[in-house]
C-alpha cells in the first residue's frame, strides 16, 4: 500500500512540472509553457460536456435566426405576394396622392421628367411598376379561378406561355377532345385521358393552364387500372353529358379559341404644365431605353467610330439602316405637345405606337376634341392622324415636343359665329397642371 501511495505522489509530482522539451533544444530557449516575465501561465480548462452542448444550441439558434425558414405552400407564398402588391399599390397611392395634394413634382425632385413607365393592370385596376407588372398579372389571373375557372384557365394558356405555336397546337388539341366528345357522347373512350399518354406529355402538360382549363370543363382526376399492368395510372376522367352540357362545352371551347394574352395597358401619366423655357428638357430613367451591358460596350464602340463613317460617302440604304438600328434603342418615348395658350401636354408612350393613337390621346386631353387639329413634330413636318406610322419612325423617340394648330378654316368659322372656347385642356388635368422644372 505505502508503494502505491509513493507511486501517486511521483505521478502527481511530474505533471506539476510543466510541458517538458526536446534533448536536441538548446538549454536557453524560453520555456514556452511560461510568460516572459518568467509568471506561470494559468491553465485553460476544457469545457464542459454540458457546455458545449449548451454552446451548440445557441449558435443553431443564430444561425436559424439568420436564415429564415423559407416558406415551400404555394397558397402561403400566393398569399404573400398578394399582401405585397396590395402594400406597394397603397403606398404609391398615398405617394402619389401627397404629391397632388402639396402641388409638388415627384419627377422634379429627382430631376427627370418623368418618375417612371407605370402599367394599369387590367384585371384589378391597380397601377404598376414595370418591375412588379408580370407579378401582379400573374397573381390577378389566379385570382380569378374563385370567379370564373374556365376565363382564368384560358387566360393561364394564352398569358403565361410565350410560345405561340405550343399554345396554338395545346389549343386544337383541347378542341379535339371536346368535338370527339360531343360526336360521341356515350362513347366512354373519349372522356378518358391517360396522362402518360405521349400527346399529352408532349402538347399539353408542358402548357400552362390546359390541364385547369380540362378540369373547367368537368374532367376529374381519377387512378384506374390498366390491361397489362399491376399498378394504376392517372386519368382525367368526364362524366357522362346531358346535351345542355354538352352544348356549353363547345361555348368553352369557342372561348379558349378566342382566347388572348392578358396585357397590362400603359399608363400615359398625362400631365399639364405650365408654359416653360425647360419645355425642351428631358431626363428619362433607365426604363425608356432598351440597352444591355453589351449593346452599351457596342455603343461606345460606334461612337468611336463615328468621325470615320462621317468622312466616308454612304448610300442612302446604309443611312436609313443606320437610323432603324438607333431607333431600337427605345421601349418607350416621352411626348410633350405645346398648346395654343402655352400650356404643355405630357405623356407616354411605346415607343412603335402609331400616329393615330398620339393623335387619340391628345382629342381625349381637350375640352373640344372634335376639332380638326394638326400636329408638327421637330423640324416642321406635319403628321398625319391617318398614317399608320410609328411615333419611332417618325424620330420621336426617345423624347419630343411637338406644336398644336388648329384648323384654320374651321377656327375661322368658330370666331365668326362668337362660339370659340378659352378653355383647351379638360379640366382634371388643369386641376392638376404644375410648374416644369
Amino acid at each position: 500500500m505505502k508503494k502505491l501511495f509513493d507511486d501517486i505522489k511521483k505521478d502527481i509530482k511530474f505533471k506539476s512540472l510543466g510541458p517538458g522539451k526536446k534533448l536536441s533544444e538548446e538549454s536557453n530557449a524560453p520555456d514556452r509553457g511560461q510568460k516572459s516575465s518568467g509568471s506561470k501561465q494559468p491553465q485553460r480548462e476544457s469545457p464542459s460536456e454540458g457546455s458545449q452542448r449548451a454552446g451548440a444550441a445557441a449558435l443553431a439558434r443564430v444561425e436559424q435566426h439568420q436564415r429564415p425558414k423559407v416558406q415551400t405552400s404555394q397558397d402561403a407564398i400566393r398569399n404573400q405576394v398578394k399582401r405585397e402588391l396590395e402594400a406597394e399599390a397603397a403606398a404609391l397611392a398615398g405617394k402619389e396622392k401627397a404629391a397632388t395634394a402639396e402641388g409638388t413634382n415627384v419627377a422634379g425632385r429627382e430631376g427627370l421628367s418623368v418618375s417612371g413607365v407605370y402599367f394599369t393592370c387590367p384585371l384589378t385596376g391597380a397601377t404598376l411598376t414595370k418591375s412588379d407588372r408580370d407579378v401582379h398579372l400573374k397573381e390577378a389571373i389566379l385570382m380569378r379561378f374563385e370567379e370564373d375557372n374556365v376565363e382564368a384557365s384560358v387566360m393561364m394558356i394564352h398569358t403565361f406561355n410565350k410560345d405561340k405555336e405550343k399554345v396554338k397546337a395545346a389549343v386544337d388539341i383541347i378542341s379535339k377532345y371536346v368535338e370527339n366528345i360531343c360526336k360521341n357522347p356515350s362513347e366512354e373512350k373519349y372522356r378518358k385521358i391517360k396522362l402518360s399518354n405521349k400527346v399529352f406529355q408532349e402538347k399539353l402538360r408542358c402548357v400552362e393552364g390546359s390541364r385547369e382549363f380540362l378540369e373547367a370543363l368537368g374532367f376529374i382526376s381519377t387512378m384506374l387500372v390498366v390491361d397489362g399492368q399491376e399498378e394504376e395510372e392517372e386519368f382525367l376522367v368526364l362524366p357522362e353529358q346531358s346535351p345542355d352540357t354538352l352544348e356549353l362545352m363547345k361555348e368553352r371551347r369557342d372561348r379558349l379559341q378566342r382566347g388572348e394574352p392578358v396585357r397590362a395597358l400603359l399608363d400615359r401619366q398625362a400631365q399639364a404644365f405650365r408654359a416653360s423655357d425647360n419645355a425642351t428638357r428631358f431626363e428619362l430613367p433607365s426604363e425608356f431605353y432598351n440597352l444591355s451591358a453589351e449593346e452599351l460596350k457596342k455603343e461606345q464602340q460606334q461612337k468611336s467610330d463615328l468621325v470615320e463613317k462621317n468622312s466616308m460617302l454612304r448610300t442612302k440604304a446604309m443611312r436609313e439602316r443606320d437610323e432603324q438600328r438607333e431607333r431600337r434603342k427605345y421601349n418607350y418615348t416621352l411626348l410633350r405637345i405645346r398648346l395654343p395658350d402655352g400650356n404643355l401636354l405630357q405623356g407616354t408612350f411605346y415607343a412603335w405606337d402609331r400616329l393615330p393613337v398620339l393623335f387619340g390621346f391628345v382629342r381625349d386631353s381637350l375640352v373640344d376634341g372634335w376639332q380638326p387639329f394638326e400636329l408638327i413634330a421637330p423640324g416642321g413636318q406635319k403628321l398625319q392622324e391617318d398614317e399608320d406610322v410609328a411615333l419611332a419612325e417618325c424620330n420621336l423617340v426617345p423624347a419630343a415636343l411637338l406644336s398644336f394648330a388648329w384648323d384654320a378654316s374651321v377656327q375661322a368659322d368658330i370666331v365668326a359665329a362668337g362660339s370659340k372656347s378659352s378653355t383647351l385642356l379638360k379640366p382634371e388635368l388643369l386641376e392638376t397642371i404644375r410648374n416644369l422644372s
